[in-house]
This record gives structure tokens, sequence and C-alpha cells, in this order.
């Protein structure tokens, strides 16, 4: 009975000492595993290798690295509990499929940023348009797309509805064409309203020479005839140009004692 006793009390002490070193692997392979697959993220991204690298591009691949690592860390550890291996792959298929399913718009993401990444419509820095918003992009991932607009609000907009949207980017040409109207009294001396307007033109420092400024009758209105005003400068200098030649040409609209008149309307009664 002593022997049974020894030899049962060796058995368990024997199959205890297994757990607990399998334990302490899982637990080091799954510590050290996720600090490697963050680090191996974070080396990608930050590697002068890689420095000429799209950012857009990068940042993306450093996201596949890190999923990858992380993979293969639950994967180890499978092994070390004696899981099959073959059995864990199959699972992981499995789950993938039933994710797949279930998560069609996370796919659709995905799909979105990699086409983001194969045909870069846009990039990191890039002012963009989509839908009702309007900002600098500032991340671009698996999943989302993150733009700061330029009252400081932050949103974060999913690769698969960007992608399948219409998209205006600003960033892409170096120059733009700022269009500005401006309204006149019909008994305006034609000639003086279009220089005045050309003059404050020219006079902007960020105006562009060439292609030279245009300004064009556009319209004959109910109350006012319309001028167009087209310049171009350097897309940086859009905004500040738009604002400027607004307010200067009203001044010199004052100076020259050129009337913008308000909508009036004429009734004749019998």
């Amino acid at each position: 009975m002593l022997d049974f006793l020894s030899e049962l009390i060796a058995s368990l002490a024997d199959v205890s000492l297994d757990i607990i070193l399998r334990l302490i692997g899982v637990i080091a392979v799954t510590v050290i595993g996720l600090k490697l697959a963050r680090f191996c993220a974070k080396k990608f991204e930050t590697s002068k290798a890689n420095s000429n690298m799209d950012p857009t591009t990068r940042n993306v691949l450093s996201n596949v690295i890190l999923w990858v690592v992380r993979v293969i860390v639950i994967v180890t550890v499978c092994a070390i509990l004696s899981i099959p291996t073959a059995s864990v792959i199959a699972v992981i298929s499995s789950l993938g499929l039933a994710l797949g399913l279930a998560l069609q718009g996370g796919l659709s993401n995905i799909a979105g940023g990699i086409m983001i990444v194969m045909f870069r419509p846009f990039q990191v820095g890039d002012c963009i348009t989509s839908g009702d918003n309007t900002g600098v992009i500032t991340d671009i991932s698996l999943f989302y797309t993150t733009m700061v607009t330029a009252d400081k609000r932050q949103v974060i907009m999913p690769n698969g509805a960007l992608t399948g949207s219409t998209i205006i980017n600003f960033s892409r040409e170096p120059i733009r064409r700022v269009d500005l109207d401006f309204s006149v009294a019909y008994d305006t001396d034609i000639d003086l309203a279009r220089k005045t307007i050309l003059d404050c033109a020219a006079a902007h420092g960020a105006v562009l020479q060439d292609p030279a400024a245009q300004v064009l009758m556009t319209t004959h209105g109910d109350s006012a005839i319309v001028f167009q005003l087209r310049v171009w400068c350097n897309a940086a200098d859009f905004w500040d140009v738009k604002f400027d030649l607004t307010e200067n040409v009203k001044r010199a609209f004052d100076s020259a004692k050129i009337e913008i008149p308000f909508p009036q309307m004429d009734v004749h009664m019998r």
C-alpha cells in the first residue's frame, strides 16, 4: 500500500511539474511574443531603410507585421500546450471564416485600406474632402482613416466607405484657382470695375502672374452685373488669397465709388 501511494505521489509530482513548466513557458512566450510584435512593427515603421517609403504604405505594413507576429505567438502557445498545430490552424481558419461572414464591413474596411495603399488617392498630410468632411489626413490604418478638420475636429472614417465615395484631393496639385464673384450696379463703368478688380489681384503677393488673372462678366442678375475673378496661387495660399481679395476688392470699390447694389425689384401698378 505504501509503495502504491509513493508511486502515485511521484506521478502527481511529475505531472504538476510538467504543468508548471508549461504554464511558465506559455506566460513567457505570450509576454515576450506580444512585446516582440510591437517592437517589430515599431522598428519597421521607424527604420531608416524605410524612410523613403510612403508614410501610408509604411503604416499599413507595420500593422500587418504586428498581427502576423501575434498569430505566430498564438500558434506557439498552442504547441507548448501540446495542442496539435494542424487543429489550431483549422480552428483559426474556421474562426476567420466565421468572423469574415459576421464582420463583412470590417473586411471591406481592410480591402479599402489595401486599395488606398495600392492606388494612393491620398496620403498622410493631404487635405481632402469626402462627403461632408474636409480636413487633413493624419493617419491611415487597415480599418480606418483619421482626418482633422480646420476647427480641430477629429473625424474617423471607415476605409470601405471612404473608397466607395467621391474624394476631392486639394493637395495633389501644386497650384489652385481661386474664383470670386463680385456684383456691381448696372450703371457702373464696366472697364473701371474690371480694372479695379484686376489691380487688387496684381497687388496681392501670393497671386501668381502665370497663369494670368482674369475678370469675366458672368451674369446679368435681377439687380446687378456679376463679375468673376479667377486667379491662381500655390495650394497652401488658397484661403489667404480668397479672404484677402474678398476684403481688398470691397475696399477698392468703396474708393472708386463703385456700388455693390442690394437686391431690388421694380413694381409697376395699373
